[in-house]
C-alpha cells in the first residue's frame, strides 16, 4: 500500500497553528482586578479617551470645514475592522504606516488641518475610538507583499541586541515570557490592546510609546515618534498577532 506524503506547506501550517495556540494576550498576565477593569467599560479609564475621540470624530476642522464623519459617516459601521488591519501599506507614502499616521493623513488631506501631535490627547482619542470599533475581532493584517520589506526589517529589529544592556525584544518576550522582571511579569509582546491606559503612566499611550520605553529601558538610542523603525516593529508585531483578538482600549499595569 503506497504511503501518502503530506505536503510540506500543510505541515508548516499545522506547526504554525500549534504555535499560535501558545500565544497569550498581555491581559492574561495581569491581576484579576486589572483584568476586570479592562473588561468593564464603566471602569476602563481608556473609555475617557474613546469619548473624546467620538467628539472629535463629529467636530469639523480645517479649511475644508469637514469632520471625520463628513466622509466616513457612522464609525460604528465604517470603521468596523479597520484598526485590526493596521499597520498597512500606503500608496501615497510608499511605505507602511500605522493607524495614527493614517488619521493624520486624513486630517491634512481631507480636512486641510494641521496634523495632530504624536501622543497628543486628541490623536490618542481618535485612535482609541477607531480601535474600539474592531474590539473582539481577529487581528487581520493584510498579506500585501509590499509590506514584506517592513516586516523583515521589523523582525530583524525585534531580534537585534541593542543598548548598553545588550538585549533584544525577543530575549525578554520570546525567551523569558511569564518570568519576573523588576516585580512585573514579562508578557509575550502582543499589541492588540493598543492604545492602552497604563496604570504606571496614569494615562493613555500608543504602541510606539511602549516601544520607546523599552528602548530607553535597555539604554539604547530612542527613535523619534513615527520613525520608520518603530513602524516596522509595529508591522512585525501585527504579523505575530494575526488571528488574536483586538482588545483596545486595553488596560495594563
Amino acid at each position: 500500500m503506497q504511503r501518502r506524503l503530506i505536503p510540506l506547506a500543510v505541515l508548516l501550517c499545522a506547526a504554525l497553528a500549534a504555535a499560535a495556540d501558545l500565544r497569550k494576550s498581555g491581559a492574561e498576565f495581569m491581576s484579576p482586578s486589572t483584568q476586570a477593569m479592562q473588561r468593564d467599560d464603566t471602569q476602563n479609564p481608556g473609555m475617557l479617551w474613546v469619548s473624546g475621540g467620538e467628539a472629535l470624530w463629529q467636530r469639523k476642522a480645517g479649511r475644508s470645514d469637514k469632520s471625520c464623519a463628513s466622509c466616513h459617516g457612522d464609525a460604528r459601521t465604517s470603521m468596523r475592522g479597520v484598526a485590526a488591519r493596521y499597520p498597512a501599506f500606503d500608496t501615497h507614502a510608499k511605505t507602511a504606516i500605522d493607524l495614527g499616521q493614517r488619521i493624520n493623513q486624513c486630517r491634512v488631506g481631507a480636512q486641510q488641518a494641521e496634523p495632530l501631535r504624536a501622543e497628543s490627547e486628541e490623536l490618542l482619542g481618535l485612535e482609541s475610538y477607531v480601535a474600539l470599533q474592531s474590539r473582539g475581532m481577529p487581528l487581520a493584517q493584510s498579506p500585501d507583499p509590499r509590506l514584506k520589506p517592513a516586516l523583515e526589517r521589523g523582525q530583524r529589529l525585534f531580534t537585534q541586541r541593542i543598548g548598553q544592556l545588550n538585549l533584544s525584544c525577543a530575549q525578554c518576550h520570546d525567551d523569558h515570557w511569564g518570568k519576573r522582571l523588576g516585580g512585573s511579569t514579562i508578557p509575550q509582546a502582543h499589541a492588540g490592546a493598543y492604545p492602552i491606559y497604563r496604570l504606571e503612566w496614569q494615562g493613555m499611550g500608543s504602541l510606539q510609546r511602549r516601544l520607546r520605553n523599552c528602548m530607553s529601558g535597555v539604554r539604547a538610542e530612542v527613535p523619534q515618534f513615527n520613525a520608520q523603525e518603530l513602524v516596522d516593529l509595529e508591522v512585525y508585531l501585527a504579523a505575530r498577532d494575526k488571528g488574536m483578538t483586538m482588545e483596545a482600549p486595553g488596560v495594563r499595569p
